[in-house]
Parts: structure tokens; sequence; C-alpha cells
């Protein structure tokens, strides 16, 4: 199925110049160089980094630009291009999972009375528990993107060797589910985040909202098998909510973390709203769009 033309026929005379597996890969590099940036901001907070929260630091851009690097390699040698890229993704949900955990253990109390150890107000000033499951998300989109589904829409993945598995659903069904992962893990970092300020600002539900919107449509739309236009239609309006959301709260951030006279002051950046949080709200919703493109991976043959 390729679901934009679905919604408008005349963009299969179209001829874009990168696959959607080509996009979502690039996507997966920008993420990773993204990442890196964040969490130094985010750790930069304490004042001082302790030497594993260094991992995710260097792990990002490095694994941004290894995958830059295998987009290269693969016009001339794509099973290697493929390992290279495979490896950076299960490193990638490894060091998701792993920051995962050394976030929750700092939002638990060991020595605290029962029952008072673990509690939703540690939960919202502790380090984002999700935060680092964003390498994990992503590693998972690089994985699903690295091997060529042949022939498309059939679940089926050609591996080195002329080895193949089969998945339950196609890859453009499964990229659906990615994004709505994906759009649950950042709206409930949202709402934790917002929580601090007990969400005195009424116009803090608005990306609670759209965030569970497309959550659910795009849940929905990867469990069908044979989705309408009209369910298309209304998958790409809750992608484009998600980016106009992402751009907004951007604005605002930088916004809030301006001086009243409107100076930058880095420690405001760094201490303050989280500037870039918001951008995932766009980059979910990007995600989405490019997983409407043409499943067909032109000019790959398989072994």
């Amino acid at each position: 199925m390729y679901p934009l033309a679905v919604m408008f026929p005349r963009v299969r005379e179209r001829k874009i110049p990168l696959t959607r597996d080509q996009m979502m890969l690039l996507m997966a590099a920008l993420n990773l160089l993204l990442l890196g940036l964040e969490t130094l901001i985010a750790h930069l907070i304490s004042g001082s980094i302790v030497p594993y929260e260094w991992i995710p630091i260097i792990f990002g851009p490095t694994a941004g630009i290894l995958l830059l690097l295998a987009g290269l390699l693969a016009v001339r040698n794509r099973p290697l291009a493929t390992v290279i890229a495979t490896t950076v993704f299960l490193a990638s949900i490894l060091v998701g999972l792993l920051g995962a955990y050394f976030h929750t253990v700092r939002a638990i109390l060991p020595y605290a009375d029962p029952g008072s150890q673990f509690s939703v107000p540690l939960l919202v000033w502790a380090p984002p528990v999700l935060g680092p499951l964003t390498f994990s998300l992503v590693g998972l989109l690089g994985l699903s993107a690295a091997w060529v589904e042949n022939p498309p829409d059939s679940g089926i993945l050609a591996l080195l060797g002329g080895r193949i598995i089969s998945l339950p659903y196609s890859k453009t069904r499964a990229y659906f589910f990615i994004t709505g992962m994906a759009s649950l893990a950042t709206v409930i970092s949202s709402v934790l985040d917002h929580a601090r300020t007990d969400f005195l600002n009424p116009w803090l539900w608005v990306p609670t909202g759209i965030g569970v919107f497309a959550t659910l449509v795009a849940v929905v739309l990867g469990a069908l098998e044979n989705p309408s236009r009209s369910d298309i239609f209304t998958f790409t309006a809750a992608m484009l909510a998600m980016i106009t959301v992402g751009v907004t709260g951007l604005g605002l951030h930088i916004a809030e973390n301006l001086t009243a006279s409107g100076v930058i002051v880095g420690e405001r950046f760094i201490r303050g709203a989280p500037f870039l949080a918001p951008l995932l709200f766009a980059d979910i919703g990007a995600i989405g769009l490019i997983a409407l493109m043409d499943p067909l991976e032109r000019g790959i043959e398989i072994q």
C-alpha cells in the first residue's frame, strides 16, 4: 500500500529522489545527533557529569556520523552498510534501556518508609524516566528501515546470505505502530515536565491532547489492513498537528528562557524550559508523514 497515493493518486507520477527507508535512516541519524546534544544540556543541570552520563552524550553524535557514512557506503556495498547500521541501532536500543534504568533508580528512595520509596512527585521531579527510551525508539525505527522488505508490504525482510524473516504485518504498518509508541512516550514525558508547573497555564494541555490523539490515530491505522482514504487523511492531519505543536513549543520555550529584555543567558537555557524537547512532537510528526511514502525500494536487488 502506498498511503500517500491513496490520498493523492497523481503522486505516483512524481519521482522522489530518496526512498521511504532512506528517509527514515536519515531521520534516525539526525535524531541520534540531536539526542547527544539534548542529553549534554540535560546532564549539565547537575553541574558535573559523572562518567556513565557521558555514554549517551558520546554515543549520539558518533552513531549519527556512522549512519551517515553507512548511507554513503550503501551505494556500493549495501550488505556492509546494513551490518553497520544494524549494529548502531542495536547499540542505540541498549543505551536507551540502560538510561531508563539509571533514571528510574534516581526516582526511588531505597531507604524511605514503605510506600514512600516511589511516588508520583518523585517521578515528576526525577530525571525523565522515558527520556532515554528515545534512543531505543530510534533504534527500533532504524532496524525497521535498515532491512529491505521484499516484496513491498509483504512483511518479509531480506537478511544477509539469502535469509529472510517474516513479520506478522507489513513494514508500513510497523512504521505506524512505531509512530504511535513514540508519540505516547513523547506525550507522557511532556505531561511529567509540565506537571512541575501544576499546569497553571491551560495552554499546556494542548500538546497533551494532540499527543494522545496522534497516538490513538497511529495505532488504529497500524491495526487496519486496508485503511480508507479518510483514515489516512485523519492520520496526516494528526501528524501535521504534531509538527505545529513542536515548532510552536520550540518558540515558546525559547521565549521563556530569554530575559525580560530578550537577552540570551546560557544558564537559563540549561536550567529553564528544555528548548529542544518540544521538537520531539515535530520529529514524530515528520516520521509519521514519511511512513506514508512509497514502500517500494527502487533499484534494490535482493540476492
